[in-house]
This record gives structure tokens, C-alpha cells and sequence, in this order.
């Protein structure tokens, strides 16, 4: 079954399953695209690792990172019987929860030249780490700054509609979600394909060389290929809220749309 929603579904964004979402879209893309652009370039999957903790913000961040815990062993000295007298203290503690370090990887993709190994075209889907008021964030827009400032091209895809959108220049364009296309020809100007909850997502094209065709990408299709592959029909509950909320008016839509496809 696909989803029912004509574009994004905003209930992928629950953090539940965005991490599983991302990873799937990661794969789905560099599937596809792999055809197309064979065998003068290859698309690699790479990774970066931020360590985050539980004050840096959004809890709902950490869903899904588990925890890591130190056992200690007793030693024979813990064994021993102790003969010193234990007096209760006066104030008894309380349990706390401490803030604990925890990793988050995410992945992106570089379309790589293969005779030279340079990267043409680097594919960001961005997360709520990236997102986020931060030093994750900062460390993403370091690095965002840092292809802007190079030879390759750069596609970011934001289908998240939570948190601060990536800084652009005089530009007030207020979208649920946004795909850019920066072209390192065409710079300081890109393309931005901003789009709502309600419509389809826009195809855009993979920028290459200036010699090559450039393969157009169908997130919509392949996005509802994960939806039907991963069964997400079967474990989203459509009756609750999606998460983040939605807007009044958005949040009327959604109740219509689900209602007259039966899942409310």
C-alpha cells in the first residue's frame, strides 16, 4: 500500500522513524542513480559521526540511540565482610538521570569521477542534527560553506518541516520543505525548490559535468517505494498527531485527506 499522502508524509518525520527513513532514501538514491551516470562516475555512501548529549537540545533527537553502561566487577576486597559500623545519613539521596554522550551517524552521498576520484556532486539529506540550533549544526554549516566555496556540485534535501531552515541570502521563501540544487558554475545563485505538505515533491536534476546528461531524480517515486517496501502501512497510526505538530490549517487538510481514505 503507498502512502496517502500525495507528497511527503509527515508522519515519516516522527522521529521513530526519520533515522530509518534517511538511511532508506540514502540507498534508494544512489540505487537509482547508479545507472545512469555508470561507468564514468560511482556514487559513494559516506558517513559522519557527531557526538551529541541530552542537554544539547531536542530530546526528541536521541530517540533510537542506546544507551551505554559500565559493569563493574566486584572485587575480593568487595567480598570481604566489613566490620565497620554503617550509620544511616541524615538526607536520604534521590535517583537522577545524567546527561550522557551519545553518537549519531549520518550518512550522504558523493558522486565521484572515477577516472580522477574527485567528487563532482555532493547529496545531503539533512536531519534534525543538522537542523537544529547547535554545534552539530554548526559543524554541518562549516562544512556546507566549504563545498560552496569549491568545485562541486551541492544538492540538499530538506523533507523535515521542523527546526531552522538552511541560511540562504535575501531570500524570505517560507516552504514546508525545500530541495537546493547549487551548481558550482552558477554561484552564488542556485535553484530552491520549495514545496508544502500538500503538493507532490518536485523532480530536479542531478547536476554532472557540463558535458554529460544529467539524470533527473523522482523522490516522490522513490520515496513511495520505501514506504511500500519498509510496511510502514501496517505501524503508522494515522489517528494520532504527526510529530512535529502540524499548522491549523495544514492540520484540517490532513483530517480530510485521512478521513475520506478511511484511516481516521
Amino acid at each position: 500500500m503507498s502512502s496517502p499522502f500525495p507528497g511527503m508524509d509527515p508522519y515519516l518525520e516522527h522521529p521513530d522513524f526519520w533515522a530509518e527513513v534517511h538511511s532508506r532514501l540514502i540507498i534508494a538514491i544512489a540505487d537509482f542513480l547508479v545507472p545512469y551516470i555508470r561507468p564514468k562516475y560511482r556514487v559513494a555512501i559516506k558517513k559522519r559521526i557527531y557526538e551529541v548529549s541530552e542537554t544539547d537540545g531536542d530530546n526528541l533527537l536521541l530517540v533510537g540511540i542506546p544507551g551505554t553502561a559500565v559493569n563493574r566487577q566486584p572485587t575480593n576486597q568487595d567480598l570481604q565482610k566489613s566490620n565497620i559500623a554503617m550509620v544511616s545519613p541524615a538526607v536520604q539521596p534521590v535517583t537522577i538521570t545524567l546527561p550522557m554522550p551519545g553518537l549519531i551517524k549520518q550518512s550522504y552521498l558523493q558522486v565521484q569521477e572515477l577516472a580522477t576520484g574527485q567528487v563532482v556532486t555532493a547529496i545531503e539529506i539533512l536531519s534534525p542534527v543538522n537542523k537544529r540550533s547547535g554545534g552539530e549544526r554548526a559543524m554541518y554549516l562549516k562544512k556546507r560553506q566549504k563545498i560552496l566555496g569549491s568545485l562541486t556540485h551541492l544538492v540538499e534535501i530538506d523533507l523535515l518541516r521542523g527546526w531552522h531552515p538552511m541560511p540562504t541570502l535575501k531570500n524570505d521563501i517560507q516552504t514546508d520543505y525545500r530541495i537546493l540544487v547549487s551548481r558550482e558554475a552558477c554561484r552564488p545563485q542556485a535553484d530552491l525548490y520549495g514545496f508544502s505538505l500538500q503538493e507532490p515533491i518536485p523532480t530536479f536534476s542531478l547536476p554532472l559535468r557540463s558535458e554529460d546528461i544529467e539524470p533527473v531524480v523522482d523522490l516522490q517515486a522513490l520515496l513511495n517505494e520505501i514506504y511500500d517496501q519498509a510496511g510502514y502501512d501496517y505501524v503508522i497510526d494515522y489517528r494520532r498527531e504527526p510529530v512535529p505538530p502540524l499548522s491549523k490549517e495544514d492540520s484540517g487538510w490532513v483530517n480530510n485527506l485521512l478521513q475520506n481514505k478511511g484511516l481516521q
